[in-house]
């Protein structure tokens, strides 16, 4: 019976392909096997514990094993485990759908559900370019911001601008083209980047369906940050070429940027947002592409298949996962979640100015609970990050940096003592490096 860390990691190895992970490095790197979790922390085999410092790929939002999911999500699992959503409904749907539709940015009337994030922007392109086709038009192109990331199954890899993933597999992808993403936070790089936008629609609109973007922070892009001012701009201009603004909203929604949604620091309504992560508080899979009665109306009609959206998962609407959903809402609604975050960041911010004496830092930025310190004078093949990494776990902080960006992403229940020991240990890992 297997007991201890060596045990698990021996039988994981024989049988299990880990995602963004080059196999290899598992002879000399270390794998953590994880047996139970606690608000911030997770803890190994051994008892070891962790401060998830990333929220597990950015989902667990209010931390590992919170009572108030769990209990609600066992109450579900003794009533309703799964059923089709196809000429069937059931409550935590019904009752998930009234209050994202209330939650997001008005005119986001309907939901459409899907069970990850990639999926999400699979639904939100494929009925952009569909709602195009079913009023008579050919649009085959999409849009999406130089630096992008959007997911990783094939349109979402398309829509990204990932240089490795588009030079692997470029037979395959569909058609998308990029513009400008704003080069930092400020306003007139903003500017900037909306003249570059607005030359591309002037030359290509009527053949571009959709506009995706990652509002504010460019995840997977090495916490890009731009100032909201873009996405104020890009709206009526796309709107006046008849292009859709999708806001991919999977990393950024759901207090991550200090709002909410990030859209409404724009003051806008996209005619498309996708959810996830947060959305469950990291309990089950299940995505959302929320958009407006304008497009929906492009497909309600009599019986024509060639009009209908033809798109489906067996696992749409999984009560539990919406169940998880609505618990995690509820904990925003009981308390001011957002303003307790906007005392933290100011206080995570208050400590990533130590950075700035480093010389081997570049840069700290900020976005909400999200930050980052950029690494300067690293070739890639050092492999910067994995150091960075394993100093972090030996003591005792998740930290997963994208290449030279160490980033901080906590669940929102962190305490300021624990911000301060995953921050200190982020300083003496990169400290370290000198």
């Amino acid at each position: 019976m297997m007991n201890n860390n060596t045990q698990i990691v021996t039988e994981d190895l024989k049988n299990i392909w880990h995602p963004c992970t080059q196999m290899k490095d598992h002879e000399t790197l270390p794998l953590i096997p994880i047996k139970r979790g606690k608000g911030v922390y997770l803890y190994d085999f051994d008892d070891k514990s962790y401060i998830d410092a990333i929220s597990s790929w950015w989902v667990n939002i209010f931390g590992h094993v919170n009572e108030h999911i769990s209990s609600r999500i066992k109450e579900q699992l003794d009533t309703l485990e799964h059923v089709l959503l196809a000429g069937f409904t059931h409550k935590p749907a019904v009752n998930l759908a009234d209050k994202l539709v209330n939650l997001t940015p008005k005119g986001l009337d309907k939901v459409f559900f899907a069970d990850n994030g990639s999926s999400a922007v699979e639904v939100a392109l494929k009925m952009s370019f569909h709602y195009h086709r079913n009023r008579g038009e050919n649009r085959p192109l999409f849009l999406s911001l130089t630096n992008s990331y959007h997911g990783e199954t094939i349109g979402a890899l398309s829509v990204g601008d990932v240089e490795l993933y588009k030079e692997t597999y470029a037979p395959l992808l569909i058609s998308c083209i990029q513009t400008p993403v704003p080069k930092d936070q400020s306003e007139e790089s903003a500017k900037s980047a909306i003249t570059g936008l607005e030359k591309i629609l002037k030359e290509r609109g009527s053949e571009i369906s959709a506009l995706i973007i990652e509002p504010l922070v460019q995840g997977a892009g090495y916490m890009h940050m731009y100032h909201p001012l873009y996405i104020t701009l890009a709206k009526p201009l796309c709107a006046k070429y008849g292009v859709h603004l999708i806001a991919d909203e999977i990393l950024v929604g759901f207090g991550r940027t200090g709002t909410m949604f990030a859209c409404e620091q724009a003051n806008i309504t996209p005619d498309f947002m996708t959810i996830s992560k947060g959305l469950t508080g990291g309990y089950l899979p299940l995505a959302i592409t929320m958009t407006t009665l304008d497009v929906y109306n492009a497909f309600y009609c009599d019986y024509n298949e060639h009009k209908a959206f033809l798109h489906s998962h067996s696992y749409t609407g999984n009560p539990l996962a919406c169940t998880a959903a609505l618990a995690t809402i509820e904990l925003f609604e009981a308390s001011d979640v957002l303003g307790e975050n906007q005392k933290k960041s100011a206080y995570i911010l208050e400590k990533l100015q130590k950075f700035k004496e480093l010389s081997n830092v570049k840069e700290i930025r900020q976005t909400g609970m999200i930050a980052a310190v950029e690494l300067d004078g690293y070739a890639p093949e050092e492999r910067i990050g994995l150091k960075v990494y394993q100093y972090g776990l030996d003591n005792g902080v998740l930290l997963r940096p994208l290449g030279h960006i160490v980033y901080f992403m906590p669940p929102y229940i962190i305490t300021y003592e624990q911000i301060d020991t995953m921050i200190d240990t982020a300083y003496e890992a990169i400290k370290g490096l000198l």
